[in-house]
């Protein structure tokens, strides 16, 4: 499974403003809600419920909120580069600048598991997450989570 099986350059929010954790995840439902056909509402709600179970910052100003949905067709994601970090409640307690959003299909179960681990195979590497830091171009943005995937699939 690779990133660009659930993510398209229609995706990237290269150059977000936003300074709330709330705020970021309406603006990331409202985007996939686009990609998707689902309802804006939906998605924020399902991000919202999974927030509620523990926060999915998960350190190094990193989030990767996730959620199932019924009526998906496939996977979909959402990357959002903020100009500011926010507090994201992570687990290191560090400002969050970096989303990566994955929706699944309610009965995904192990695919939904192998793209988060992609995602976060990708955003573990500290040179792709330097580049994507500087970085405010959509395709660019793109181009290196792409190419941060490829050079991680050893």
């Amino acid at each position: 499974m690779d990133l660009s099986d659930f993510l398209t350059i229609e995706a990237i929010l290269p150059s977000v403003k936003l300074t709330s954790k709330k705020q970021v995840l309406q603006e990331m439902a409202a985007r996939a809600a686009e990609l998707t056909g689902l309802t804006e509402r939906e998605i924020f709600e399902t991000l919202l419920q999974r927030e509620r179970l523990g926060s999915t910052g998960v350190g190094q100003g990193i989030a990767i909120p996730h959620g199932k949905l019924p009526g998906l067709n496939g996977l979909a994601g959402v990357f959002a580069r903020l100009d500011k970090p926010i507090d994201f409640d992570a687990m290191d307690d560090q400002p969050v600048d970096l989303i990566f959003l994955l929706l699944a299909p309610e009965g995904a179960g192990a695919d939904h598991l192998k793209a988060l681990a992609r995602i976060a195979r990708v955003l573990r590497d500290a040179a792709t997450v330097k580049k994507l830091r500087g970085c405010k171009d959509a395709a660019a943005i793109y181009a290196l989570l792409i190419q941060g995937e490829e050079s991680n699939a050893a």
